[in-house]
């Protein structure tokens, strides 16, 4: 048996609840943490790029939902620990303590948690639909879940946006409690029976993690997928945290304004998202190779663009952070509908463990741009204005993006992956 749609739906009920908490430690902490409390961008990259590096642990998350066959256990649980940590790094940021003493050690180990939760959750959510949709549902399930999560992130950030202003630490505290709470609760009611019903109870695996790993890395497949996922994330994230201080900094936006920014730029993802999943599985226009690489430079324009705005000091940047939403979510749904697909090939029983490799390489991704565009724009305001600081980063991302466009073009071939002597096909 195998998931049907309203199960693929529910499940992408858990990834909109991973979005929703996660969207506030990245875009609403952030800005508050570089602009009210006045601390370094640095500090909360490095707090940020934390929470992405706990995240290698996701091949033993995967690997592990493989073994025991329970996958909604590290789902909850997991979403569970995220929400823990995200209140705790919400609750010192509104004491004012968040990057001094006790308070810099709490937020430590609040992004670890956020780390380890987003984690536990996403690698045996994903794993669970690639092992349990049939293989033509498989790039569809993976467009309405990310779908879904976008929407949660775009909601999220809008209601952040509209309830913040005017800021206080017990209104920030109040809009903490209803996120995570509700993700929590929401998750639990969504994922409830589903694994039982569709995917059949197995005897545990007694492979070791590190033979389960090896096995998984001899694939070529996951190893030149790998590749192009770190190179697409590290430029895809190296915009995060600045975007947001840019807008409060060089254009002057509120805190709720700012935050408003980013609905608008995961708004623009989820059109971007369900373009490509209509046009690709529902009316058959475009390679998956034509809407990644589309995607790639379309988002290395929009870059350009928006570092444009701060020269002139025209204040476009809205739809222009709409555009790269778009483009950006043209390039990420191609991405992951590749992924969602090969995560079933290969070695059977293994599909959390891939899922757990790839998302690995993302988080590596995610924590390497995130702090790196942070500490690149820390170090350029000293030696010039602010807004050429900012300018300089959009451009390097947008010729990182041009290059991971130019890796897709080769790598990428029909909807399938090749490694560069050769191509990969599903019996390889």
């Amino acid at each position: 048996m195998t998931l049907s749609w309203v199960q693929i739906v529910r499940l992408g009920l858990v990834q909109l609840c991973i979005g929703a908490v996660v969207v506030l430690t990245t875009s609403t902490l952030n800005r508050l943490m570089v602009v009210e409390l006045a601390l370094p961008a640095m500090l909360s990259g490095a707090l940020v790029g934390l929470h992405s590096l706990v995240q290698i642990t996701r091949p033993s998350w995967g690997f592990l939902s493989d073994a025991q066959g329970n996958r909604a256990r590290f789902i909850i649980g997991g979403m569970v620990c995220l929400s823990a940590g995200a209140a705790l790094a919400s609750w010192l940021v509104a004491l004012g303590i968040a990057g001094h003493g006790v308070g810099l050690a709490g937020s430590v180990l609040a992004y670890v948690l956020i780390g380890m939760g987003a984690g536990a959750s996403g690698t045996s959510l994903l794993a669970l639909l690639a092992s349990g949709c049939a293989p033509s549902r498989r790039a569809a399930a993976a467009t309405i879940t990310w779908l879904m999560m976008i929407f949660g992130i775009a909601v999220t950030s809008g209601f952040i946006g509209a309830m913040l202003d005017p800021y206080s630490p017990a209104r920030l505290m109040a809009i903490v409690a209803v996120v995570t709470v509700g993700a929590v609760v929401l998750t639990s009611a969504a994922i409830w029976g589903i694994e039982r019903r569709v995917i059949p109870e197995r005897l545990p695996d007694e492979t070791p993690l590190r033979q389960g790993l090896a096995e998984v890395w001899a694939e070529r497949r996951t190893r030149v997928f790998t590749l192009f996922v770190f190179l697409s994330m590290t430029a895809f994230f190296l915009q995060e945290l600045i975007l947001e201080p840019y807008a409060g900094l060089v254009f002057a936006y509120s805190p709720g304004a700012s935050t408003s920014l980013s609905g608008a730029q995961h708004g623009g993802m989820f059109v971007g998202m369900l373009a490509v999943g209509i046009a690709v599985s529902g009316l058959k226009i475009g390679s998956l190779r034509a809407w990644v690489v589309g995607g790639c430079l379309g988002s290395a324009v929009m870059l350009a663009v928006i570092a444009a705005l701060g020269q002139v000091r025209v204040d476009l940047l809205t739809p222009a952070v709409a555009g790269l939403g778009v483009f950006s979510g043209m390039f990420a749904i191609a991405s992951i509908g590749a992924m969602m697909q090969l995560a079933g090939q290969g070695r059977e029983g293994r599909e959390g463990t891939r899922m757990g490799v790839w998302g690995a390489s993302q988080a590596i991704a995610q924590g390497l741009g995130g702090f790196a565009g942070a500490a690149l724009v820390d170090a350029l305001r000293l030696s010039g204005s602010t807004a050429n600081a900012f300018g300089m980063v959009f451009a390097l991302e947008a010729l990182l993006f041009v290059a991971a466009g130019w890796m897709a073009w080769r790598i990428i071939d029909a909807g399938r992956l090749r490694a560069p002597q050769g191509q990969l096909v599903p019996g390889e």
